[in-house]
């Protein structure tokens, strides 16, 4: 038990980048995987065993959702990207329009701190979607 204590101690000192034993989990609840969509299109965030909440702050197991457009989930700990293929959510959104040129696309939820450091491919979770 004091071995675990120990772990958790350093884990939220280390600002909390990766989960904890419990099991958490993201998934898009809107729009389904190979779902073909007009443009723009809502895309519905969902997160389980973790508390969103928006940039900035940085308290045990929250954080907030990022959309990366054709990419793939960052390692835990390193910061997402501010560009255009990396959307932010940092006012803790939930879900968004999402505005893209016809053509298939991989979509991939990361799930991250107060910081904007990812949690890594564990709470990532990616589909496939054809704008029309």
């Amino acid at each position: 038990m004091q071995k675990f204590l120990k772990r958790a101690l350093l884990a939220l000192a280390l600002g909390g980048a990766s989960f904890g034993a419990a099991a958490q989990a993201v998934s898009f609840a809107e729009p389904a995987d190979g779902a073909v969509v007009g443009s723009p299109f809502k895309v519905k965030f969902a997160v389980s065993g973790m508390e969103v909440k928006p940039a900035g702050e940085m308290a045990a197991n929250t954080g907030h959702h990022h959309l990366i457009i054709n990419g793939s989930s960052i390692k835990a700990g390193e910061s997402i990207p501010f560009d255009d293929t990396h959307l932010h959510f940092g006012k803790g959104q939930t879900e968004a329009e999402v505005k893209l040129p016809p053509g298939q696309y991989k979509l991939t939820m990361q799930f991250a701190n107060g910081a904007h450091q990812s949690y890594g491919p564990g709470a990532s979770k990616t589909i496939n979607v054809t704008v029309k």
